[in-house]
């Protein structure tokens, strides 16, 4: 029987744990897409207590924590920081199967330098020996992501954003990593939101105009975009439930009547989201932009919990849209503008793996090797078996050695450790292929294969100057 969570955790043969050991471990993190806030990272605030980078917008716990009986009073309630670590701590215990059992141990182990499995009885202990670390290091958001070997971090950023704490964490140099901005356009697409009028009114305020009309609008987002690239951003990011394709209606015949007051139809929402993902795509495209495209959430299932704390907060699911023609046009559409962008796909309902790993193919480029992409396991993917379904969808019909590899896409400081989780696995499922005598035991080949994926391709991918 084997030690739980040893150095050769996850390794599962000496292949695995050389490839994990010289050449995965050390490698340094780009996290080209993070929840993390640019506010709280230049404030660089010492955190009180464990509780607070543990389960503070954590929804993944959260999530678990409800699946548990636990009242959402200890969960984002006014219960004390201890008795929200206690009761997290109560159902962490019996998590068997469950990521998070794995994440939270290699948080205690990696930050904390704490071995002890968690367990009810053993709450205080693990309780107090945090939060001595905490204190004598007066343990900050830089703290973390200095220890983490985070090289390049991309937060995520409304448009309108004026992006003055990125400018002041690079001022401040307290942050070994190049902290820079992700462009994230979603409320300026999706047109049936109540609050879409309101929001262009603000983008035009930010842009000095008045916008009146569809071409008024893509001056003002292309006025935004510039400004976000001259803040150093290379990556823009969308989320989208289903893909939407429709060319049947003008986007400034939809736009002016949604200005107006007037509703709109499913096919006049997706004609307008089609035709401005496409303008987007070409601007991107011109400034060697990668795009993102987040596919398959079911957002906001519990209007009840929506209410009452708002978004991204636990209470979203996997949706089952038929996505495959609608994504094909669309990405064929953007081509014949001559404004296909590098992109990267990302689905969060599996069944779409080998939709999105095969539609990679019809659309890769010699510019850039590895243009078009299949994104990381996302959000409930983001286990064991999610993340070698998708390596291995990925390796089966693409070119798997110039996969871009992890980010953490959260809200936590501490999720640094998933990357550990993600290199794990994969020199796991590589070193399982060569023991097999399915790959030659080349090191020279799989060093590089692996040091590409964890680090190198991202940084080539991206552009970004270190």
């Amino acid at each position: 029987m084997k030690k739980f969570m040893d150095d050769n955790f996850m390794l599962n043969n000496e292949t695995a744990a050389k490839l994990f050991n010289d050449y995965a471990k050390d490698m340094p993190i780009f996290d080209y897409h993070c929840h993390l806030s640019p506010q709280m990272m230049y404030e660089d605030k010492p955190f009180e207590n464990i509780t607070q980078i543990f389960l503070g917008g954590d929804h993944y716990k959260w999530r678990y924590m409800r699946s548990n009986g636990i009242d959402e009073s200890y969960i984002t309630g006014d219960k004390s920081d201890y008795d929200k670590f206690k009761a997290f701590c109560g159902c962490l215990q019996y998590a068997i199967g469950n990521p998070l059992y794995h994440w939270t141990h290699l948080e205690l182990k990696r930050y904390f330098n704490v071995d002890e499995v968690v367990t009810a009885e053993n709450c205080d202990t693990i309780w107090e020996k945090c939060n001595k670390v905490i204190k004598e290091t007066k343990m900050s958001p830089s703290t973390l992501i200095n220890q983490s070997n985070v090289a390049v971090l991309c937060t995520t950023d409304d448009p309108i954003d004026s992006l003055e704490y990125h400018k002041l964490i690079a001022e401040k140099g307290h942050i070994k990593a190049k902290v820079l901005p992700a462009f994230r356009p979603d409320r300026l697409i999706n047109i049936e939101k109540t609050d879409f009028t309101d929001y262009i009114k603000a983008l035009g305020n930010v842009c000095g105009m008045n916008i009146k009309n569809y071409d008024e609008l893509i001056t003002a987002v292309n006025e935004r975009i510039d400004y976000f690239h001259n803040a150093g951003c290379r990556i823009s990011d969308h989320a989208l439930d289903g893909v939407p394709f429709n060319r049947d209606y003008s986007a400034d015949d939809v736009f002016v009547k949604k200005m107006n007051g007037e509703n709109l139809s499913a096919d006049e929402i997706n004609a307008f989201k089609c035709e401005t993902l496409i303008r987007l795509a070409k601007k991107y495209s011109e400034l060697d932009w990668a795009m993102q495209l987040h596919i398959g959430a079911l957002r906001n299932n519990n209007s009840a919990m929506f209410k009452k704390l708002g978004a991204d907060v636990g209470f979203d699911s996997i949706a089952d849209y038929e996505i495959a023609a609608d994504l094909s046009t669309l990405l064929d559409a953007m081509e014949c503008n001559d404004g296909l962008p590098k992109t990267i796909l990302y689905t969060l309902n599996p069944k779409d793996n080998y939709v999105l790993a095969t539609m990679l193919g019809n659309f890769q480029s010699a510019e850039t090797a590895g243009k078009m992409q299949f994104g990381s396991a996302w959000w409930f993917n983001d286990q064991r078996d999610g993340m070698v379904e998708q390596m291995k969808a990925l390796a089966n019909l693409g070119a798997f050695n110039k996969f871009v590899g992890m980010l953490t896409d959260s809200r936590s400081f501490l999720s640094y450790t998933r990357h550990e989780y993600f290199r794990r696995i994969l020199c796991n499922m590589l070193g399982e292929w060569v023991e097999n005598g399915e790959f030659p035991d080349d090191f020279d080949t799989l060093g590089k294969i692996v040091e590409d994926i964890c680090f190198n391709n991202a940084k080539r991918y991206f552009n970004v100057e270190m």
